[in-house]
This record gives C-alpha cells, structure tokens and sequence, in this order.
C-alpha cells in the first residue's frame, strides 16, 4: 500500500480514474475533535441532528490549506472490518480540483491501517456529481434504500431531482 499524496503518487488499491489534481498541493489532512465545521457538513447532509450523532461516534478529518478548512470527512467503523464515510463534503471554490479523492484516498488509507477490508460509502439518488465522484474511485454500488431521505424535515431537491433514497456503494481493499 504505497501513499504519498500531498506530491502526488498512490496506489493504496484506491486508484481514481483521474489522478488527484494539482489542487492539493500544500493541503494537508488532520484529524479534530473539536470545532466541528458544520458549515460543511450540512452542505452533505441537511440534517443537524444526524450529524450530532454521528460526529460523536466517529472521527473528523479536514483538509487544511493555508490554516482554512476546504474540506472534511467523518469516518465511522461500522463493523469489525468495516469503516463508513459517513459525510464528505469540500467547500465549493475548491470542487473539482481533487480534494474529494484526497479525501476519500485518506479514508481508505486510515480505514485500511486500521484493519478494515472494506469501505462504504452511501448518498443520495440526485447526488449525480458525488455519484460519478465514488465510482471513478473504483466504489461500487452496493445497495438502495428506497424512501431513506423521506423522513427529512425538508424535501431535498438537488440536479432538479427529488432526492429519496440512499445509493450504497462500498470498496474492497485488497
């Protein structure tokens, strides 16, 4: 499992279809444990309480640059061989220049060092960037939970869809 990431190069079995752009030099990855940027975690998922129980049961990474927070995930296990990205978000000036494979390449590098054999991942049905995002990072879609969102206090529309359900993806590490 070969990682170096900040200057490119990896193969922690995680590898993109596109290579981790030229926007993460200089971005580092940290783990907090307060301070919660919540500004971006509810871009991910709209719901304050979901995120309240979650962030307790599991561990926050942000993606730092030049002291500011551009991006953050929450990594929970799940099971004993198992870990969950269970929110992911970057903050919106900075999509699209691979931040989201850093930190998706991070997860699975925590997650395997840590004895998980596999990753999931879930979003929803009209998240179509994040979507394509997972796959090109050789996630496969594993599972739907049909009426999972329904239960929101506000519908979420998003791509013009309603969104209803959550795609399940996972990644194996080999």
């Amino acid at each position: 499992m070969f990682l170096k990431i900040g200057g490119i190069g990896y193969d922690v079995n995680a590898k993109c279809e596109n290579k981790v752009g030229k926007g993460v030099v200089g971005v580092k990855i940290k783990q907090i444990k307060q301070n919660f940027p919540y500004h971006l975690l509810l871009e991910a998922d709209p719901s304050s309480a979901h995120i309240d129980r979650y962030i307790r049961e599991g561990y926050c990474y942000v993606a730092v640059e030049k002291e500011e927070i551009i991006g953050v995930y929450v990594l929970v296990k799940k099971e004993e061989y198992t870990s969950e990205i269970i929110n992911i978000a970057v903050r919106e000036d900075r999509r699209g220049q691979g931040i989201g494979k850093l930190l998706i390449h991070d997860a699975i590098q925590k997650s395997a060092t840590h004895g998980a054999k596999k990753v999931v991942i879930g979003t929803g049905n009209s998240s179509l960037d994040q979507l394509a995002l997972y796959q090109k990072c050789h996630f496969r879609i594993t599972e739907i939970i049909e009426g999972f969102f329904d239960s929101y206090p506000e519908p979420i529309i998003e791509n013009g869809i309603a969104c209803r359900d959550m795609i399940r993806l996972s990644y194996v590490i080999e």
